[in-house]
């Protein structure tokens, strides 16, 4: 059980083992909760679906805040799962809300999905033969939840679906957040206190974002 309680000093902010030692990657996922509170109060019909995925993102807010604070391989877990579970939950939704597919044909595609995420990174790290998770400060995992939306918008759009528009536009600002991700660590002996947070600034706007999306989807052909 001690691995559980193990350090995880990843981000540039943090300097030592306190708790309050990264202010702002902890502050910051307050964003995720003022989404969360927008969208459950913004409603213009019953959507149960979307008001779960407003939870979710409150949830996210809560896991990372708890991470960024205590910075250990538990609260990690806490942090990691819910994205995971948005992710994957929101790319059933995707398949069923913009591009029509029935529940077993958005299952088996949401599988398939995962599993090519899940090998993204190994397979290009075996492609260039050294592991690429470190250059990329860990963002690379997240790249399949970009080419995601890119995919899937740009197919919308070619079926008509208005929507297909705004998750292009949302995965353009996802690429922002992922950049502000992937250079922490670089950017760090010029910018002490990092730029992580602005990956949780950003990335609670690319939730609030999907969620409208998906609340105001059009039916699907």
């Amino acid at each position: 059980m001690a691995e559980w309680w193990e350090p995880v000093r990843d981000y540039c902010e943090r300097t030592g083992p306190e708790p309050w030692a990264e202010p702002l990657n902890a502050v910051s996922n307050g964003a995720f909760v003022v989404a969360a509170i927008l969208l459950l109060g913004r409603g213009r019909a019953p959507d149960r679906i979307a008001d779960g995925f407003a939870w979710l993102i409150g949830a996210i807010g809560i896991g990372s805040a708890l991470f960024h604070t205590l910075a250990v391989q538990w609260a990690m877990l806490a942090d990691v799962i819910p994205i995971a579970l948005f992710i994957h939950a929101y790319f059933f939704l995707a398949l069923r809300r913009f591009l029509g597919f029935g529940a077993l044909a958005a299952l088996a595609g949401t599988l398939a999905f995962a599993v090519a995420a899940a090998v993204f990174e190994p397979a290009l790290s075996l492609l260039a033969g050294r592991p690429l998770g470190p250059l990329g400060n860990g963002s690379i995992a997240y790249a399949p939840a970009a080419l995601a939306l890119f995919g899937v918008g740009a197919a919308a759009r070619r079926f008509g679906n208005r929507a297909g528009g705004a998750l292009i536009g949302i995965g353009a600002l996802f690429l922002a957040s992922l950049a502000a991700r992937t250079l922490d660590a670089a950017l760090c002996p010029l910018v002490p206190i990092g730029t992580h947070w602005l990956w949780h600034l950003l990335n609670a706007w690319v939730l609030y974002g999907l969620v409208r999306a998906a609340r105001r989807a059009e039916p699907a052909a």
